[in-house]
């Protein structure tokens, strides 16, 4: 049996994960919201290179100090909403290991990063715009760290929690959620 692919994320600071998580809860159909508030480097990494690819992330991680983001604005996504994430040391190091995997990148994966988190989703485009209304009414930018990166089985639904590597100086362990 194939190994099943991977999904990477950038790991959310406690507060942010609470607030995409309530939004998420709030907004998201509750037959399709299986998973935390996530922020998806990469969609499906080959699970046959999960050794290589988890010896990359530690040795990156360890070296890189946490990428400063902020939550700057609403996304329609026609079908839902997101909130997009400007993130440029994000959006550098997930270039990085687009170079490093290169050849074994799916075509999504192999589109340039547009960080966001998905708040609601697989819903009519009028409910979208509605909730979309409804966030802008809540919606204040803010400013975080992200805390390092966490990687996941694929599993058709909910996603299998791999492993976390947290980014330079930081000791607490992340817990891939």
């Amino acid at each position: 049996m194939d190994a099943p692919p991977l999904v990477l994320t950038a790991a959310l600071a406690p507060t942010e994960q609470a607030w995409l998580d309530g939004w998420r809860e709030e907004f998201f159909p509750p037959e399709r919201n299986h998973l935390a508030a996530h922020l998806t480097l990469f969609h499906a990494l080959p699970g046959a290179r999960r050794d290589a690819i988890e010896a990359a992330l530690e040795e990156i991680a360890a070296r890189t100090p946490p990428p400063t983001a902020r939550a700057d604005g609403l996304r329609f996504l026609g079908a839902g909403v997101a909130v997009g994430v400007h993130s440029p040391a994000l959006v550098t190091l997930r270039a990085e290991l687009a170079t490093l995997w290169a050849g074994a990148l799916t075509r999504q994966d192999e589109q340039p990063l547009r960080p966001h988190v998905t708040v609601c989703n697989k819903v009519t485009p009028e409910r979208a715009r509605a909730v979309e209304r409804e966030l802008s009414t809540r919606f204040t930018p803010r400013t975080f760290a992200l805390p390092g990166l966490t990687l996941f089985a694929y599993a058709g639904g909910p996603w299998i929690p791999l492993s976390a590597f947290p980014f330079k100086g930081l000791s607490v362990a992340l817990e891939p959620r």
